[in-house]
């Protein structure tokens, strides 16, 4: 992957977000938001014109790679069997945080990840509200974009003691018979947020802004970008048994921390499900 392409899909996305998601927003017609496996999951049309328009202008791009956007696999789930298998793929979410879009709240993001052989080695997150990409290379660093050119290096924040982290925790996919435990050892935490999109649950954590986040369900889409900025910026990332999180994971949970330490202290206090 060169800075180039990474460029170019960067462009993309922001393309993309201009032309689909942002008339749309505050703007979406009756039946216009649908409902895909239950009431928390939807998707709008502006999720699904924005991948037409990203998977078009990429395959224009780079016409040998495998496209696997989170609405083409809801039409064709057996995308993810030929990611796996793929020696050069793009992951997009469109509208990553589509139930913030639909509720009118400016707190959502459009993501791409490009994995080579099984392995993540670029991920951006652009944000269409403020106009601006983290994106990663592996071996790269993470970097703050803006579009005049301005780029500011990311690096995680210091952990400070237990009681005084701030996390980031999407709780809506955490085992039933578990999660009361859960939201009982959150009390050990500073502040244990949820902002429903993990775009900007990843860009604030790269920021140094929190100190760690927390998911069960592994979606590609959702976390392969923003697991190598996490890293990039200087993050610890395993899957809950402490193995690297790859691409093919669709399961065992994920935290993320600042550093080694800080992961198995949270692992242990809050996350020993």
């Amino acid at each position: 992957m060169t800075a180039l392409d990474l460029d170019r899909l960067s462009t993309i996305l922001r393309d993309a977000a201009r032309a689909e998601i942002l008339p749309r927003f505050r703007r979406l017609e009756s039946g216009s938001v649908k409902q895909k496996t239950e009431a928390i999951d939807l998707v709008t049309e502006a999720d699904e014109a924005a991948e037409r328009m990203i998977k078009a202008e990429f395959a224009a791009a780079s016409p040998e790679a495998l496209f696997v956007g989170e609405e083409s696999v809801a039409a064709r789930p057996e995308l993810l069997d030929e990611l796996d298998a793929a020696e050069l793929a793009v992951i997009v979410d469109p509208v990553d945080g589509t139930a913030n879009f639909a509720a009118g709240l400016p707190l959502f993001a459009t993501m791409a990840a490009v994995v080579r052989k099984g392995e993540t080695v670029a991920g951006i997150i652009y944000d269409p509200m403020g106009d601006d990409w983290v994106v990663a290379e592996k071996g790269g660093g993470a970097w703050l974009l803006r579009p005049d050119g301005d780029a500011i290096r990311l690096a995680v924040a210091t952990a400070p003691a237990l009681g005084q982290m701030v996390g980031h925790v999407s709780i809506t996919f955490m085992p039933a018979e578990g999660k009361a435990e859960l939201l009982a050892n959150l009390a050990k935490v500073r502040v244990a947020a949820n902002y429903r999109v993990a775009g900007h649950d990843y860009r604030t954590f790269a920021s140094g802004h929190c100190h760690f986040v927390a998911y069960n369900k592994l979606m590609p889409w959702d976390h392969l970008g923003g697991t190598l900025i996490a890293e990039e910026a200087g993050g610890y990332v395993r899957r809950f048994d402490g193995s690297r999180y790859l691409p093919q994971h669709r399961a065992g949970g994920l935290i993320v921390a600042t550093d080694p330490d800080a992961w198995h202290l949270l692992r242990r206090e809050v996350f020993a499900l």
